[in-house]
């Protein structure tokens, strides 16, 4: 019978979270995944180390993202020998990959590892409008000229500015996370004031935090910035209150809750 060791946590790091389309806004996620890990490796002197994994991922990612962790990986001071691999579940990425780690570690398959998660809304990844890619497909595909010429001339203008972008929405309810979050505040009787005091606790906490250096050995600064830009340290109770719900249009006509400061950047 196997022994489940125990799994410790021994430490963290991460860059600062910024607003879409702000200071990262030509940063792709291996950039940010790499700097990320670049900063643990540097702050627990991990040079040259071959751990036993690293496992993250990304919820939207590019095709020239294949391999995403391994190459970032190899971009670091880490033992290029280190094993890594991608995995993704949307919103919790990273806690999957701690826990796909720490198992890992408990039945001893390996000794230690990293776990992490990376996302950007800003470099989001753009596809080809379905009909132009299929174009594209058999235009690899013909043999001849002839063939090329008939493939080509299904091509249309409007393909090049109806690109397939990403959604925020459920494929199967068509909601997107903010909408849902709508109608479980509606369910579960969660008041549009009880929102706002959480919101304005979080960055009340946030600033604290700041000020105490809680993040001090927890954070690598990234692309000039040294703290979340996301927080408003002159945020009050009442700015929120003047904010008009965001997502009732649909799910809630008249009954909406969330708002702009008090629902995730996300959404």
């Amino acid at each position: 019978m196997n022994t489940i060791r125990r799994v410790a946590i021994l430490g963290g790091n991460r860059i600062p979270f910024a607003r879409s389309n702000t200071v990262y806004s030509q940063a792709s996620n291996q950039e940010m995944l790499t700097a990320t890990l670049q900063g643990l490796v540097d702050r627990f002197n991990l040079h040259g180390e071959r751990l036993g994994d690293v496992a993250a991922g990304a919820v939207m990612k590019h095709s020239r993202d294949f391999n995403l962790v391994r190459e970032s990986v190899l971009s670091t001071t880490l033992a290029r020998e280190t094993p890594a691999f991608d995995l993704q579940q949307a919103c919790g990425t990273g806690l999957e990959a701690a826990i796909v780690v720490a198992n890992k570690i408990a039945l001893g398959h390996i000794d230690c590892g990293i776990a992490g998660g990376v996302d950007t809304t800003s470099d989001a990844p753009i596809a080809l409008n379905e009909k132009l890619r299929k174009i594209l497909l058999d235009l690899s595909r013909a043999k001849t000229a002839p063939q090329r010429l008939a493939v080509a001339s299904r091509f249309r203008p409007a393909m090049l500015v109806r690109p397939s972008l990403p959604r925020n929405g459920e494929p199967r309810t068509g909601f997107s996370m903010g909408e849902h979050a709508e109608l479980m505040a509606r369910d579960w009787g969660i008041t549009r004031e009880a929102q706002d005091e959480l919101a304005l606790m979080s960055h009340q906490n946030l600033a604290r935090a700041y000020t105490d250096g809680f993040f001090t050995d927890l954070m690598t600064p990234f692309k000039g910035v040294t703290q979340d830009n996301n927080l408003r340290v002159d945020l009050s109770i009442e700015k929120l209150r003047l904010l008009k719900p965001a997502f009732d249009k649909e799910v809630a006509p008249g009954q909406g809750t969330l708002t702009a400061g008090n629902s995730t950047p996300l959404t």
